[in-house]
């Protein structure tokens, strides 16, 4: 029976890697075609690798805990097929050999992975001639380079040695940062980094490395959003079955200013911008050990009854561990509920590739001058973190200037429920 590679798929949009969290196979196991072979765990969203074949479980290349690239083998599998199935991987070969050697649209595009391995070896990717789609520098490609060095022909067109060969490690020529951790005394805890940690980690401290963060935050006089919530709080949930939360209202709020200042709905993307045309407000989620950012779609079109079902619906997924690839998917700006916990101003990391996070605080009774006296008033500040390279301080200071108008004109006469 010919033997198949099944390869670490692509879990969602900029998502280039992924780690087995737990086999759900064995070697020598029977599968049929769709059946899960393991759980991988990605920076947006926990999932189920299907089978694409029938057959039977030969190796198991990768091992639980592993992180691996889109598109690395991760097992093989004895399959059962004819000579179609040969005829076709051959073809496939062979457009894949000529797409690498023609196309070279992410040669400068480096996974966390593949930066981390450089870095800890010393390699200049630039040097390197990526296997990967678009010419792409894979692991393995560095591997390669720490196992056995630089090609003859790089090496010699070099003013001195970057990687020598060696049996182990190679020789250095460029800086390279030393990372000194701090070591457990007694009486320490040592607590394991798991997987999901350790993709929350990547991706934070990539958004940070990559993105130029600004700042900037706005007061929000939220009174007139608390009176209307609170008389309508305990009908609403006796009738729906979920909670009207303040953080619909501002949800609400944020997709109708993003559809009146779209810039905000953007992206970098290298030589251009791409402003989105679908508004999808992500949300993030806490649990004990992990952050979440699940989806809402469309949330312009939806109504603030639509928004709370959402959230509430989201959120329950997200605590359960039953969040899908579509529910992680397509975000373009994301609102954090950090006042849920009492915050009153913090500042967002942008979740990449949007080029906004909106912090909503948490509502406190404030001394404020209205007319001329001190009122005690319901206030609330709004945080948000820009990407500078898509946005300015004008576009973001009206933007955030709308929702606030919203915000405070928030009443039944213009805000509907339903």
């Amino acid at each position: 029976m010919p033997i198949e590679k099944i390869t670490m798929p692509k879990l969602g949009e900029s998502v280039t890697e992924g780690t087995i969290s737990k086999w759900l196979v064995s070697v020598g196991d029977t599968v049929n075609k769709y059946d899960p072979l393991a759980e991988v765990m990605t920076d947006k969203v926990n999932a189920e690798i299907p089978s694409s074949f029938t057959g039977k479980i030969k190796e198991l290349i990768a091992q639980e805990g592993e992180t691996l690239e889109v598109g690395e083998v991760i097992l093989t599998m004895e399959v059962e097929g004819t000579e179609e199935v040969e005829v076709a991987k051959e073809a496939k070969a062979e457009t894949t050999t000529t797409s690498t050697s023609t196309d070279t649209s992410q040669k400068g595009r480096y996974s966390p992975a593949v930066l981390r391995l450089s870095q800890e070896a010393g390699i200049d990717l630039s040097l390197l001639t990526g296997t990967g789609a678009g010419g792409r520098i894979t692991r393995k490609d560095v591997l390669k380079v720490i196992e056995n060095g630089l090609p003859e022909n790089i090496e010699a067109s070099l003013p001195s040695p970057v990687v020598a060969k060696q049996e182990s490690t190679p020789k250095v020529v460029q800086d390279k940062e030393v990372i000194t951790y701090a070591q457990p005394a007694v009486g320490d805890k040592e607590i394991p980094v798991t997987g999901i940690r350790k993709a929350i980690a990547s991706n934070m401290k990539k958004s940070k490395h990559e993105i130029p963060h600004a700042w900037t935050m706005i007061e929000v006089d939220a009174t007139k959003l608390v009176q209307y919530r609170n008389q309508l709080k305990d009908s609403f949930k006796a009738q729906e079955g979920y909670n009207l939360t303040f953080f619909a209202f501002f949800v609400k709020a944020v997709a109708q200013a993003l559809k009146e200042f779209p810039q905000i709905n953007s992206t970098w993307a290298g030589d251009k911008i791409i402003q989105k045309k679908n508004i999808n407000i992500s949300i993030a989620v806490a649990t004990e050990d992990a952050l979440f950012v699940p989806v809402i779609k469309n949330a312009d079109e939806k109504t603030i009854k639509g928004i709370a079902r959402e959230i509430t619906e989201l959120a329950i997924k997200a605590r359960s561990g039953k969040l899908t690839m579509d529910d992680m998917s397509d975000g373009t700006f994301t609102v954090n509920n950090t006042g849920s916990f009492g915050s009153i101003q913090s500042m967002g990391i942008i979740n990449q590739p949007q080029a906004a996070i909106l912090q909503v605080e948490s509502i406190v009774k404030r001394p404020v001058i209205k007319d001329g006296m001190i009122a005690i008033s319901d206030m609330v500040n709004l945080c948000m973190s820009l990407d500078h390279r898509v946005l300015d301080g004008l576009v973001c200071g009206r933007f955030l200037n709308r929702v606030k108008e919203i915000i405070e004109n928030t009443s039944e006469a213009t805000t509907p429920i339903y």
